[in-house]
Order: C-alpha cells, then structure tokens, then sequence
C-alpha cells in the first residue's frame, strides 16, 4: 500500500510574509492540496513566527475535511497553544532560530523529561503525538519510552547526500529504523527534503506510513500549479509502493 502524503503549506505563508501582505493565504492553499488529494495538511507554527501564524492555525483548524499535522517546538507556549487548538496530530521537532529549516531530529534521549510530559499532555487531550527523529535506535527507544504512538523519521541527511553512496548509507538508516521503529509497533512517517528526484527511495520502504513533503511541492506549484504539484507527487509515491 502506497504511503499516504502529508504536504506542509508553510512554505506559502513565508512568500506572504515576505512582503507582509495578507496573500497568499495558506488556509486557501491548504484546500486546494486536499482537493488534489493530501491526506494530511501539515504547518510548523515556529517560535519566531517566521511563516506560518497563529491566526493561520485557528482559520485553517475547522475547515480542514482531512487531518492537521501541527508541527511545534517542546515549549510551554506550544504546548498550551496545541491545548487550545487541539489538532489531529501534533509532532514535535527542534527548533533553533537562526536555521533556515529544522536541521535534524529531535533528541529525545537528551530531553527525555520535557518531551514525555508534553507529549502525555496532549496524548490526554486527543492528540496523536510523533516525534521528529533521526533514525537512530536510541532515539526510537526515547519516544517508545515517552508513551508517542508515532514518529517522524527524519530523511534530511539523505535527501541533502552529496555522493551516491552517502545517500545509500543514508537510505539504509532509515529503512533500518523504519524496520526497527515498525516492529515496536509505532506508526513510521518520514519527512523533510524529498522531492519528485528522491522520495521513491523513502516511498518504497513498506514501515512507512506517510510522508510529510512541503518546499519542493511549493517550488513546483509555481511552474505547474499548486494542485498539479500535489498529483505529480501523489503519483510518485504511489508509483514507488
């Protein structure tokens, strides 16, 4: 069965905010990625409010017709705002302010305490919690550890790989804590980098649930369309399972 694909509009509301217009609105965008067939709309709500708003995440919350994936930092702030909002699905990611995207997963091992608080907090509310991780066993055993029913395994050293055996090495991880992840019985989605030259790799790994793809199907829309961008995507994930 073909992995299911999550897009991430964030990317819309940072070519509104560099201008500071009121356009284009990713609550707009984010419908018209389900039209074309997203199972799942995923935002990153940045401590620096560098994107996406918190407007935008209460606009877009009631009109969704499938599943919010809220991406947050462990923060009380966060935490308190996901409480408010209470969307389908929250995942975890480290946050940094002066990156340009999120660099690596999550390190759960050495935030053990914060992150399996916050992560029961919303569990208790309804929340389907991930956690954003490399794919490294200790990693996996923290969020198993933390009671997140979920993971995000994090596919940035392999899409960013500079040689073909860097990227194979890089590939290997991931199916192997995909493998590993699957077996312990959490739900194995993967994300950030993919585009249509590199996720048949990801998409063809049988554990993997669904992919959380943003900035390259953003990228493409301006040359194709928003809602073509997402179809050509959906069509390579599913030519890939």
């Amino acid at each position: 069965m073909a992995a299911l694909l999550g897009v991430n509009i964030d990317h819309v509301a940072t070519l509104r905010q560099a201008r500071g217009t009121t356009y284009p609105d990713p609550v707009k965008a984010a419908l018209i990625c389900e039209q074309a067939g997203a199972e799942g709309i995923t935002l990153h709500l940045r401590e620096d409010r560098r994107h996406i708003q918190d407007d935008d995440v209460r606009r877009m919350r009631p009109v969704l017709k499938t599943r919010m994936n809220l991406e947050i930092a462990v923060t009380d702030e966060m935490v308190a705002f996901a409480t408010e909002i209470k969307p389908h699905h929250v995942c975890f990611v480290p946050e940094k302010r002066q990156e340009v995207t999120t660099e690596g997963g999550l390190d759960v091992v050495g935030h053990f305490a914060d992150v399996k608080a916050a992560t029961q907090t919303l569990t208790a509310i309804g929340c389907d919690v991930s956690l954003f991780i490399d794919p490294d066993f200790a990693q996996i055993d923290a969020a198993i550890a933390c009671g997140a029913p979920t993971i995000e395994l994090h596919t940035g050293a392999y899409a960013d790989a500079e040689s073909g055996a860097e990227q194979q090495a890089e590939l290997e991880r991931i199916v192997k804590g995909a493998e590993y992840a699957a077996a312990q019985g959490l739900v194995v989605n993967a994300g950030h980098g993919l585009n249509l030259d590199n996720v048949a790799a990801i998409a063809a790994i049988p554990q993997i649930h669904e992919l959380n793809i943003g900035h390259s199907i953003i990228a493409e829309s301006v040359f194709v369309g928003l809602a073509q961008a997402v179809k050509d995507m959906k069509a390579a994930i599913q030519a890939a399972a």
